[in-house]
């Protein structure tokens, strides 16, 4: 199994993605040969070992000066491959992957889009065609989400009841497909922004107790066309929530000023953002230090949303890793053998197996 590289600090020695973390180690190789060199032979005086059954290998045949030799020799090759084999280990190998750049937690970042009876109104145009307001907030706050690189992006939606789409996440593909996915009426007809806010406060404050992955920049977007007439909180209550935990609000109200209808009167001209709440909006930014803004058409949208995007920029910093799969077990693992293959033939208990 890889594991991430701890550290940023460049190994001793590295070649084609191989790295030996300890290569010092390996100024050990000469070592046995230099002790055999330097120090005196020992003197046996005596039999190394008392064998109590050494009458029965008196009728075996005695080995020749050549095959000790021999033997001798496959066992010095084995002890030598065991000590190379060891501080290889020793020296902590290890083989790296390509680099992998790991998402940077910027901030938390949540929208939340108002989904209500309204957002149905047809007073945007997109490519020269009149479309819905969640339509053209689908498409430009889909631009939003890919740039936003490094930030964790949540979703929530609401009408009468407010739910997280989406929770905080890098995966900003997965937003935007869920967003693709909203509706009009899915949460209700009216239009609950306190309620919306607090399950946003909620959420975040949800995300700072995992210590590892919070963020200390938290901001939410609250896309609506209409006043607060549901829900169990009132907008400015959520407000003042939101200030407590820390949480900024960019308020965007969304809808034209003015469009053309059929009624049975003939063609009129009316205001379609006539209950669109302005001051509540501009109270609820004020109040936690964002800003509020107003977009009649889908390019004042674009405009805001790329606004949005200087007053929070995404962060720039990089974090880079390359998986690392350490390889000392090999080594390791190939000295042990080598060396229960020495002991056993180093040991007289052969000649018992053999007959």
């Amino acid at each position: 199994m890889s594991r991430l590289a701890e550290g940023t600090a460049m190994s001793a020695f590295s070649f084609a993605g191989f790295e030996l973390a300890w290569p010092w180690v390996l100024a050990l190789l000469p070592l046995p040969w230099l002790v055999r060199r330097l120090l005196p032979a020992v003197k046996q005086t005596r039999a190394v070992a008392w064998i109590p059954f050494a009458a029965e290998f008196s009728a075996l045949p005695h080995a020749s000066t050549s095959t000790v030799s021999r033997q001798e020799r496959i066992r010095m090759l084995l002890a030598a491959l065991v000590w190379v084999l060891l501080l290889f280990a020793a020296a902590r190998p290890a083989w790296y992957d390509d680099a992998v750049a790991l998402p940077v937690s910027g901030r938390d970042l949540l929208l939340a889009v108002d989904i209500s009876g309204s957002m149905q109104i047809k007073d945007f145009e997109m490519n020269g065609q009149q479309v819905s307001r969640l339509t053209a907030t689908k498409a430009v706050a889909r631009q939003f989400i890919s740039r936003r690189v490094g930030d964790r992006v949540g979703l929530i939606l609401f009408g009468s009841n407010a739910y997280v789409q989406t929770p905080l996440t890098f995966d900003r593909k997965t937003v935007i497909t869920l967003l693709d996915e909203a509706a009009v009426g899915l949460a209700g007809k009216a239009t609950a922004i306190g309620d919306a806010i607090g399950l946003a406060v909620k959420r975040l404050e949800q995300s700072n107790r995992d210590k590892r992955i919070a963020s200390k920049e938290q901001v939410l977007i609250l896309l609506t066309d209409g006043v607060n007439t549901a829900g169990q909180l009132s907008a400015p209550q959520a407000a003042e929530l939101a200030a407590e935990h820390g949480l900024t609000i960019y308020t965007i109200g969304i809808g034209a000023d003015a469009m053309t209808v059929q009624s049975f009167f003939g063609t009129q001209r009316v205001n379609p953002s006539a209950d669109l709440d302005e001051k509540m909006l501009t109270d609820i930014a004020t109040k936690t230090g964002g800003r509020y803004f107003r977009a009649h058409d889908t390019q004042e949208l674009q405009k805001i949303y790329a606004m949005i995007d200087k007053l929070e920029p995404v962060a720039r910093d990089r974090v880079v890793f390359r998986p690392r799969h350490s390889l000392f077990v090999w080594p390791l693992g190939l000295a042990l053998l080598l060396g229960c293959a020495l002991m056993l033939s180093m040991t007289e208990w052969r000649h018992v197996w053999k007959r």
